[in-house]
């Protein structure tokens, strides 16, 4: 029993601390965008389902422990080979960073194939291979324990992860770390499958009815819903915040959490009960949604968890009511980690392409508000046929709507969802066209004026002054921007300047390159245009590599505007990058708009390591104009480059100003030291 319970949880354990650490090095690669963890979360759960179907077929087959010993040998000799070569034996190296496209699924989807796929198919067959070889030597006892058990261990893993591990080791680490850690549970996995050597298809036969293919829909449907919430709530919090593990971990720890609860007695679920508390917090929810723009972050990823909680609950608590006898545990597995990674697939590979806008959330919320009343119907509550075909319903009428009728935005000229987010653009009473992305506003350009630079971008803005008034404007000034926007800093360029963008979005290139007509600033500008596809971070390092330093006279941040931050483009390897790029007399300009975090702790703690001079100047609404309110920082290593007067009248120094906060690295950040 003992050596059970160690396999189960420690394949568990290492199954849920490998999403946030493989997440993490391979974030930066696609830009830090929100979808790279839903991605990564739709493999983890292809991979989930092929262990369970692996389980589901070894059950039967003949010496069943030698192969599972087999292929326990061949995933530590992969590891072992990797880690010759690699950094670590799950840590691929740099030198495969893939090239920037519109939808790369297929790219993250290699990457974790090669890096983690095989230990992870391992680690996903262990929980139904375990609790089937144990129903087996013990009849008598319950397998849900042992379920609840993996969760526990799913669970800790998570939790330990953001608190214990990424603060205290590096990702090379970590990966030799977990490597370790697979390798031990390689040993108890293989003297229970040694156990099992000359075990095969010995499972005794059910004697309780088979599952019908009603309860085994209903099962997929149940654990698909769950799954599309868990990712729709995810990428809701993530798009709007910052794509740091912590916010992928909370999701994902309270549904791990509804797992446990439901699965370890029925006593933590009433249908009743939950259903006047999710009908409750959707009144909330929306409370939210029509307050967002004002409402502290910290009350919104409240609401949106706890909608996420009990939408969970109630779908693993129904599961946890139709759970089968033992003799079709495997089954049962199968059907909800196929309900998982269809909820995955939608998500990841149907709703970019049908829906406009993350409405995935809305669909996920609708089928279990119907299924709830579905189940407070006495006549239907007992159906199991009906409850199949209303819940099946729910889901295509929700997706008609969603995709037909409701799929749309007012004013908009062009929509388009891609791996990055949503880009629209939108005509201003006649008067101007405005690009947005998912809900800030990116780049205007009016139409009687195209020249005119507008947003967080006017002459009396902190990177307007700056370009106005830098010693070398008139005499080839070259500028680097991190994020392209419609362009709008191209308007400064005068003839010998050059001025270079980095992006990553493929659409947002287009549109600011002159597609469909809407913006000209790149076309307009005096300036020699250059455009940089790919993660600004990621093309500064090659440029560096290859002997191309920039010499930037003055270097844009301007990836921080948007409410979620990516935050490998604000650590101190990432600065230590941008000096390097930057001229001996050059500024860096950093755009730190935004509603929910504060980010010059970070950046005065960066100016502190490098001997920086830093400024701020500051936009307000009261200023009028063409402009929006804007925060801009502005560091340099030679303190005459910020005394100049257009500059200087408008700045505030730093001298008296201190923050106690850890200078965020690569291998940790700390995204609640900044909230607003």
């Amino acid at each position: 029993m003992i050596l059970f319970s160690l396999s189960i949880f420690l394949s568990a354990f290492l199954l849920f601390q490998i999403q946030p650490m493989i997440g993490k090095l391979i974030l930066p690669w696609f830009g830090g965008t929100p979808a790279v963890w839903s991605t990564a979360m739709l493999f983890f759960q292809v991979l989930l389902t092929g262990g369970y179907a692996y389980a589901y077929w070894l059950v039967t087959r003949p010496k069943q422990g030698w192969v599972h010993v087999a292929l326990l040998g061949m995933t530590i000799a992969v590891l072992t080979t990797l880690g010759l070569v690699w950094p670590s034996p799950i840590t691929p190296p740099a030198d495969i960073y893939p090239a920037a496209s519109k939808f790369p699924v297929l790219e993250v989807f290699l990457i974790l194939t090669a890096s983690v796929g095989l230990p992870y198919f391992v680690l996903a067959a262990n929980g139904p291979l375990m609790q089937a070889w144990y129903s087996r030597i013990f009849p008598e006892r319950s397998y849900a324990r042992l379920y609840a058990l993996s969760n526990v261990g799913s669970l800790l893993g998570l939790l330990v992860y953001p608190v214990l591990i990424e603060p205290a080791s590096t990702l090379l680490w970590q990966g030799w770390g977990w490597s370790g850690g697979f390798v031990f549970f390689a040993v108890v996995a293989g003297i229970l499958s040694y156990r099992a050597r000359n075990e095969g298809g010995t499972l005794q036969v059910s004697t309780t009815e088979k599952p019908t293919s009603a309860l085994r829909m209903l099962w997929v449907l149940l654990s698909g819903t769950a799954s599309l919430f868990l990712l729709s709530v995810t990428n809701q919090v993530s798009q709007e915040v910052a794509v740091i593990p912590f916010l992928w971990i909370l999701p994902l720890a309270i549904y791990l959490l509804s797992f446990i609860l439901a699965f370890s007695d029925s006593r933590w679920y009433e249908r009743r009960l939950y259903a006047f508390l999710f009908s409750l917090t959707s009144i909330a929810m929306l409370w939210v949604l029509a307050n967002a723009e004002s409402l502290n972050v910290l009350i919104q990823i409240a609401v949106y968890n706890l909608l996420l909680f009990l939408g969970c609950m109630i779908c693993h608590g129904e599961l946890y009511r139709l759970r089968p006898q033992a003799g079709h545990l495997t089954s049962f597995y199968l059907m909800v980690s196929l309900g998982g990674a269809a909820g995955g697939i939608f998500v990841n590979l149907v709703a970019p392409f049908i829906f406009t806008g993350y409405w995935e959330f809305y669909l996920s919320w609708l089928i279990t508000m119907v299924f709830l009343v579905v189940l407070l119907l006495p006549r239907i509550s007992s159906n199991l046929k009906l409850q199949t075909r209303v819940m099946g319903f729910s889901f295509l009428v929700g997706v008609l709507l969603l995709s037909l009728g409701l799929n749309r935005f007012e004013n908009a000229l062009f929509v388009e969802r891609n791996f990055y987010g949503v880009i629209r653009v939108r005509e201003w009473d006649q008067k101007a066209i405005s690009m947005i992305h998912g809900m800030t506003v990116h780049g205007v350009q009016y139409l009687d004026d195209r020249t005119r630079p507008t947003t967080y971008y006017v002459e009396d803005s902190g990177i307007g002054l700056l370009l106005l008034n830098h010693p070398r404007r008139g005499h080839n000034l070259r500028v680097g921007v991190l994020g392209l926007g419609v362009g709008t800093l191209a308007t400064y360029g005068e003839n010998g300047d050059r001025y270079r963008f980095y992006e990553i979005n493929p659409a947002v290139v287009q549109l600011a390159e002159g597609m469909g007509g809407y913006f000209s600033f790149l076309s307009d500008s005096k300036a020699e245009i250059v455009t940089v596809m790919g993660d600004a971070r990621i093309s500064l390092e090659l440029e560096l590599n290859s002997g191309q330093p920039q010499n930037f006279d003055v270097l844009v941040l301007d990836t921080f505007s948007s409410d979620s931050v990516p935050v490998h483009l604000v650590t101190k390897e990432a600065f230590t990058l941008y000096l390097e790029h930057l001229a001996s007399d050059g500024v860096i300009a950093a755009h730190i708009s935004n509603r929910h975090l504060d980010l010059r702790p970070i950046l005065w703690g960066v100016a502190q390591q490098y001997g920086l001079t830093m400024v701020q100047i500051n936009r307000s609404a009261s200023a009028g104009g063409n402009g929006f309110p804007s925060e801009w920082v502005l560091l340099a290593r030679d303190p005459a480059l910020l005394d100049i007067p257009a500059i200087k009248s408008h700045a505030t120094d730093f001298e008296f100003y201190t923050a106690d906060i850890v200078p965020w690295t690569d291998d940790y950040s700390n995204l609640f030291q900044i909230l607003k």
